[in-house]
């Protein structure tokens, strides 16, 4: 097969589409040193920023999705859906992609849809264990679709699923060499239980409130936290870096490092986040926001739970939460059991095995 080849790839609006589609042409680049690649996002989302920064270009849709919430927004909808799929398809016709590869978000519905009425090879990276509007649509016309989780036969044609895992960072495959190292980075006590506590790139309201609400508990318990509040709520607490064995990071650009120090995670319930998680192979409790599409972090997070592999508490029931936290630190057993059954649902070769399936689409 040439190595000249044109690769489209369309994803964005989170951290967790974009991360993927980077990570997959990353992968694409290393087996086609020649390919060119074109990135497709919405105007103002993060991708627009994150895709360069990668190294590749980018151009932007007018679009976005719609509220759930009766809106004027909502009535822009259908003139920013015809706008999405004209400017798609000139983008479609000017680059000629061998290939378009959708990772989620709303870009990737108007640019799958013209590439599949133009008969280009589509595969579709879905990360989540419930799949969103979208990605169902789009599975009718794809020709594979990389998936996660087990029985998503239920939302897309079974013949085309394969089960390939969600790309993660390579850096995290040996976290457990780097205690020492993470100890040392984050000056943190040896002696101490560490608790993670992760709240996405922007942060979550309701978890920073719970880890102000017991930072008291915490210093009882001897146990240092390392606090990721994110982007929209580091202002409001970063006060909280003057506490004994407390430390506030508005984002953590090493997150091998803080992954190895923790004895403990608390977690949001992304799809990339979990995946990250299940290669760590550590204790973890979900906390999933309530607030997105069809509930797929509650739903993503179930899958790991009725595994026995991590627990959940949900955002009403967070009056539960010292009395989880406390049990899980006192039963080391529980820890354990916890961390290994997590450990095995980790798929460490996502990233290639998904490009796999591109090649082999670029074949026929």
């Amino acid at each position: 097969m040439k190595q000249s080849i044109n690769i489209l790839i369309s994803g964005g609006g989170t951290g967790g589409h974009i991360y993927p589609a980077i990570a997959i042409a990353n992968e694409i680049k290393v087996r086609f040193p020649d390919a060119k690649f074109l990135f497709v996002g919405a105007k103002d989302k993060m991708e627009m920023e994150k895709v360069p920064q990668a190294g590749y270009k980018i151009k932007g849709l007018w679009i976005s999705g719609i509220q759930r919430k009766l809106t004027a927004k909502n009535l822009l909808f259908p003139f920013k859906l015809m706008s999405s799929l004209w400017n798609a398809n000139k983008i479609i016709r000017k680059f000629k992609p061998h290939i378009a590869i959708g990772t989620g978000g709303f870009a990737s519905g108007p640019t799958l849809i013209i590439a599949n009425k133009k008969k280009i090879p589509t595969l579709i990276q879905e990360q989540n264990s419930y799949p969103g509007i979208t990605n169902k649509l789009l599975s009718k016309k794809a020709s594979k679709i990389c998936v996660a989780y087990d029985n998503l036969e239920r939302f897309f044609p079974k013949g085309k699923i394969v089960k390939t895992g969600n790309p993660v960072r390579q850096d995290l495959l040996n976290v457990h060499s780097k205690k020492e190292q993470a100890v040392d980075f984050f000056k943190l006590n040896k002696k101490q239980t560490t608790i993670l506590v992760l709240g996405g790139s922007l942060g979550a309201k309701k978890i920073n409130e719970l880890i102000e609400n017991n930072l008291e508990l915490f210093k009882s318990q001897n146990i240092q936290i390392i606090w990721q509040c994110g982007k929209l709520y580091y202002h409001n607490y970063k006060k909280h870096n003057e506490v004994q064995n407390v430390q506030v990071h508005q984002f953590i650009n090493k997150m091998d490092l803080a992954y190895a120090a923790a004895d403990i995670i608390i977690s949001r319930a992304g799809a990339s986040s979990v995946s990250e998680l299940c290669i760590v192979g550590k204790p973890v409790v979900f906390i999933p926001s309530p607030n997105v599409s069809e509930d797929h972090q509650t739903k993503n997070a179930k899958s790991i739970v009725d595994k026995h592999a991590a627990l959940l508490i949900r955002e009403n029931e967070l009056d539960t939460f010292l009395v989880v936290l406390e049990t899980l630190i006192k039963d080391i057993g529980k820890q354990q059991s916890l961390a290994e059954n997590i450990k095995e649902l980790a798929l460490p070769s996502a990233t290639k095995d998904i490009v796999d399936e591109v090649e082999k689409l670029l074949h026929k």
